[in-house]
């Protein structure tokens, strides 16, 4: 466990991630579809609507959305199928407490204004429970059909971020690539807090300390132990190198939770298969490294999904538990 010296301090943002984020402390989140489709490409959304709910009422701390246009056969992930906005309209009425995030919107790929207004909105629906992932997309066969090139996507992704984040403002004054607003306009509607929290996945086509610096945390994927929490530790003295606050770090975990608590975990795509036990010392040594939030991800699941819910709910979630914090 980091000492209170190491302990980072994170900025007040929304409801969502004043939770989400504690220092020093680990969260658990799920991924959506809510469902195991293992090697199915295409989920059938069963009982999605049920399981959100139940997600909120066990204590969950998020739920986790994608962004996936298009279909891509070789890439074998269609992810929720809905659009991600659409669909956290949807959440932000079903759920009252659960964080909703979105891992991760691919700004290249949508005009930003329509991702500023349309997070803006999920966010003032929500009661500020929005959590905003973005990233710069990695299936070349997505851009040809919405008429962008795949190589340029880093450029894109930069003036994407900087016209998100002017939209926070009051008639903002903003130029770039993505149009110009000279302060004649203004968006509506604002965030809750009056900021997004935006979190930059992996590298993002961007240097480290980019990332560092322009983000509100970091979403990454597993990894050795060891060299995650060394690249966690990098990144916050990057944040704190470019004069920001230290921030939070999160990555994805697919797991397969077997009946018996003591079973020797054996290896899934970007994850495991084991008992609660080896799942539980796995989520202590992250948390030890500096993680602050794993979202966990029931693809490959063999138990029946709402079962694992509710197991993880009764044998994991304690040792891991979200508190509500104010905003």
């Amino acid at each position: 466990m980091l000492d209170d010296e190491a302990k980072p301090t994170f900025p007040a943002l929304n409801r969502a991630y004043n939770t989400v984020f504690r220092p020093g402390t680990l969260t658990l989140g799920l991924v959506v579809p809510l469902e195991a489709h293992g090697n199915r490409p295409i989920p059938d959304m069963t009982r999605h609507i049920e399981r959100a709910r139940l997600a909120d009422e066990l204590g969950f701390a998020s739920l986790w959305l994608r962004d996936v246009p298009f279909n891509v056969p070789s890439f074998g992930d269609a992810g929720q199928m809905f659009d991600p906005f659409v669909y956290l309209g949807l959440l932000s009425g079903v759920t009252r407490n659960i964080a909703l995030g979105v891992a991760s919107i691919i700004l290249p790929l949508r005009h930003p204004a329509h991702v500023a207004k349309a997070a803006a909105s999920a966010d003032q629906l929500s009661g500020g429970r929005l959590l905003l992932g973005v990233a710069s997309g990695h299936r070349p066969e997505e851009y040809p059909a919405m008429g962008m090139t795949f190589p340029d996507r880093g450029a894109r992704f930069r003036d994407s971020l900087a016209y998100i984040r002017a939209m926070s403002d009051d008639y903002p004054a903003y130029a770039g690539t993505h149009g110009e607003l000279g302060g004649r306009a203004d968006m509506l509607p604002k965030p809750v807090a009056g900021r997004l929290p935006i979190l930059i996945t992996g590298g993002s086509q961007q240097t480290p300390d980019w990332v560092a610096e322009h983000g509100d945390g970091w979403m990454t994927y597993p990894r050795d132990q060891a060299a995650q929490s060394g690249l966690v530790q990098e990144y916050r003295a990057l944040s704190v190198a470019a004069g920001s606050p230290q921030k939070p770090v999160m990555q994805s975990l697919y797991i397969d939770l077997v009946a018996e608590a003591d079973a020797s975990p054996q290896p899934i795509h970007l994850g495991f298969r084991s008992g609660v036990r080896f799942l539980k010392s796995y989520l202590i040594s992250l948390q030890d490294g500096g993680i602050n939030h794993v979202a966990l991800n029931l693809r490959f699941n063999t138990a029946d999904v709402e079962d694992t819910m509710r197991r993880l709910a009764d044998d994991v979630l304690p040792d891991f538990p979200t508190q509500e914090a104010s905003q």
